[in-house]
């Protein structure tokens, strides 16, 4: 990788590095968890779609047709703070992988492609999904349950196959779930950066130990300057 987008002599313990204890991993910590907790809410109307065998009557999908509609109709402050909180997560992954150390290309860089396929599952899926609840699609005239068919020139669906009522809130409900483990991955990234930070720093003085005792770690380089001394 060019070394202007790594630092290799950056290491845990450098004054510039910015690791698990650093304000930037709580901007990616935080808006993932508040993303983690509006899926959480969404799971009892989920969980019947995806997780359960029994028939599902029509009074349920027309109680969470009414709840997604409900959340899309919202005032547009709380689509702001969405955006807001999306927006702090992403300047929160920049800070951490300016001029970046190998941990931090590692465990970030992997964080941020993770969050990168949430925002797209979210804005592919998710976000589709509510305008077609909100618009109605399924109760217009036009529309045949039976039949899966594309709609050229709807600006609705843009052409797109548009499935039934029930298969697409399945498809949201599936969405809310992928988004969710996408979601814990980036938390088990930044866990792990902690985790081997903890490693890193317990071997650096287990090391300060040795050497304030006297006796020097056997290590490959020092068997090689011991050998050029004999």
């Amino acid at each position: 990788m060019p070394d202007k987008w790594v630092d290799w002599n950056k290491t845990t313990r450098s004054r510039d590095y910015r690791g698990s204890s650093s304000f930037a991993t709580f901007m990616i910590i935080g808006p993932t968890c508040f993303f983690l907790g509006i899926l959480f809410a969404m799971f009892p109307y989920d969980f019947p779609l995806l997780w359960t065998k029994d028939p599902i009557p029509d009074t349920y999908l027309d109680q969470l047709e009414v709840h997604l509609k409900f959340l899309h109709q919202s005032p547009p402050l709380i689509a702001r703070v969405l955006s807001i909180m999306v927006g702090v997560g992403f300047l929160g992954f920049f800070t951490k992988l300016f001029k970046a150390s190998e941990s931090n290309m590692l465990f970030d860089g992997a964080s941020l492609v993770l969050y990168l396929i949430g925002v797209g599952v979210y804005v592919a899926n998710i976000v589709k999904g509510l305008r077609m609840v909100s618009a109605g699609a399924w109760h217009r005239d036009d529309f045949d349950p039976t039949t899966v068919s594309a709609r050229p020139g709807d600006p609705l669906t843009g052409g797109e196959v548009v499935l039934g009522r029930e298969d697409s809130l399945k498809v949201m409900a599936a969405s809310n779930t992928i988004l969710a483990l996408v979601l814990v991955g980036v938390l088990v990234l930044q866990a792990g950066q902690w985790y081997a930070e903890r490693k890193d720093n317990e071997e650096f003085e287990k090391l300060e130990k040795m050497e304030k005792s006297g006796s020097s770690p056997s290590s490959p380089t020092a068997e090689k300057s011991s050998k050029k001394k004999q």
